[in-house]
């Protein structure tokens, strides 16, 4: 009887240790970085990895020198030639930048010195720290559980109007819906976020994330380098 009693005290202590724990706040640690042009950026450690909280709006390489700027008024068929490295505005009143591949590819590099724009890997490798696994995080095109909303901002700001997006961003991440800026040259944004990685293929296509507000889970594929994207960095 007394061991009885004994395993059912014990189960019943390790049952209050478990949701005690499930209920503990995560601590996070927090830092900021710099970039060339003087802006500064909020960082979070997610498991080892130091990320960017924040989309880089740089507007020169780390060596001092300009990126190429193309509007986005009757410049549709030169962002969609483009062939070196070029970044885009969504409008001249909001900071939001997109980045086309070969700027991601620049020998130049765009990430403030000490960080680097993060590989396909890197990716992942924050993907599984926060929940996907390894066989989710290897497949092409919508992944993983409800690892997105851990990353989507919260408060739903920059939302369209009649979305309701799943964020909770549990690691202050922050994703926000600065959407893309297409092929042909077209601006979308309000309810989607895309990322590039580092990552290229043979063909000249790169790696990139993708995010809906009404998807718990994150779309890896690759694309044209003529694509404008946001970009996170991630710590040497």
């Amino acid at each position: 009887m007394k061991q009885v009693l004994f395993i059912v005290v014990f189960l019943m202590l390790g049952l209050q240790a478990c949701e005690k724990d499930t209920n503990t706040p995560m601590v996070l640690e927090y830092g900021t970085v710099n970039d060339v042009d003087g802006n500064t950026y909020k960082t979070v450690k997610i498991g080892d990895q130091w990320w960017m909280c924040e989309n880089l709006r740089v507007k020169h390489f780390q060596d001092g020198s300009e990126i190429s700027y193309i509007g986005n008024v009757n410049q549709d068929s030169v962002w969609a030639n483009a062939t070196e490295s070029a970044y885009s505005l969504l409008n001249d009143t909001l900071n939001v930048s997109y980045y086309n591949s070969f700027a991601v590819q620049d020998s130049r590099k765009l990430a403030p010195a000490g960080w680097h724009i993060p590989t396909d890997e890197e990716w992942k490798t924050m993907e599984k720290t926060i929940g996907m696994s390894e066989s989710q995080a290897n497949q092409l095109a919508w992944r993983g559980t409800n690892e997105a909303e851990l990353l989507l901002n919260k408060n739903g700001e920059g939302w369209q109007t009649g979305t309701v997006p799943f964020g909770i961003d549990t690691y202050d991440f922050s994703v926000l819906p600065e959407g893309c800026r297409l092929f042909s040259g077209e601006i979308t944004s309000g309810f989607t976020a895309f990322f590039w990685t580092a990552t290229s293929t043979a063909n000249g296509h790169a790696y990139y994330r993708y995010f809906d507000s009404q998807k718990k889970h994150i779309f890896r594929q690759t694309t044209y380098p003529q694509y404008g994207m946001s970009i996170r960095c991630v710590k040497d």
